[in-house]
């Protein structure tokens, strides 16, 4: 089945046009390739993003979750992509309607089950994120699967002029965050 095509199952669909959206001000943090538009979202698969459908960007509450969810990527690579550049945004976000789940917990209603939401298993997740955007939502504020923080998921295409504006931008110094990484002895 495309995406396109993506039929929505009716008890989420109702589950999730009675749960009231809240809006969101303030800022976020995103990590991306050196030279990549921070603002650009994706349709890559992903936890909350099906491959060729809508288009999202991932961005996360807590400066430190971006880099735990950017690492954890980088880390299963066999070997750590020493070459590769990234750059670290600070991205002023502001949406209207968005579905807010506080913890792991208040997804499993849905189908998430809490002791697989850290793996790859991505079909239920993107499910919630599929229906969302069939409802209109804006976005998603979930937990990370990666660091104690939530994560705003943001549909590009329902994000508004200046609803998303770059403040800043460093470079990452990977090679730094690996050492704060590791168990001290």
């Amino acid at each position: 089945m495309t995406p396109a095509s993506r039929v929505h199952d009716r008890a989420l669909l109702d589950a999730l046009d009675a749960c009231d959206p809240e809006p969101f001000a303030g800022d976020v943090w995103r990590i991306t390739r050196k030279g990549r538009d921070p603002l650009r979202g994706a349709a890559a698969n992903g936890r909350w993003s099906l491959s060729g459908g809508f288009e999202v960007l991932y961005t996360s509450l807590d400066r430190d979750g971006a880099f735990a969810e950017i690492g954890y990527r980088l880390a299963m690579e066999p070997v750590w992509p020493s070459r590769a550049e990234h750059e670290i945004h600070r991205i002023a976000a502001a949406t209207a309607r968005n579905l807010r789940f506080a913890d792991v917990a208040s997804l499993s209603p849905l189908g998430v089950d809490p002791a697989r939401y850290a793996s790859l298993d991505y079909a239920a997740t993107q499910a919630i994120a599929a229906a969302a955007h069939f409802l209109e939502f804006d976005g998603l504020l979930v937990p990370s699967a990666r660091y104690a923080c939530l994560n705003l998921v943001v549909f590009t295409d329902r994000a508004e002029g200046g609803a998303l504006d770059l403040r800043e931008s460093q470079p990452v110094d990977w090679a730094a965050w690996r050492m704060t990484q590791r168990p001290t002895p």
